[in-house]
């Protein structure tokens, strides 16, 4: 297990990633999985943990803004209407199972 740094050009950050190696049987030869640590810090050249895409910028503005209460409450009523119809259609199965004689 090694710790890699790794430049991209296109947006000038310099990422880390943990590097396991293993030999792959089919191939014949040694392969690197590599998964994501964080960004490097240029000044201090500490390593920020970050999923990689900005996840977490991106729900944290979503917080801000106010929630859409008549979109969420026809949403969960469409839900709920699904769900119970679903229920019925089940329990009416089921019942038509009930009645038909076991096979022998």
């Amino acid at each position: 297990m090694a710790i890699i740094h790794q430049y991209d050009k296109r947006s000038g950050i310099t990422y880390a990633y943990e590097s396991h190696s293993y030999w792959d049987k089919e191939k014949k030869t040694s392969r690197a999985k590599r998964t994501l640590i964080g960004r490097v810090n240029m000044d201090t050249g500490e390593i920020v943990p970050t999923d990689g895409r900005c996840k977490k910028d991106k729900i944290r503005r979503d917080e801000g803004k106010n929630p859409d209460y008549k979109g969420l409450w026809e949403k969960l009523q469409k839900k709920c209407l699904a769900q119970e119809s679903l229920i019925n259609a089940l329990q009416k199965e089921l019942s038509e199972l009930r009645e038909k004689p076991p096979h022998v």
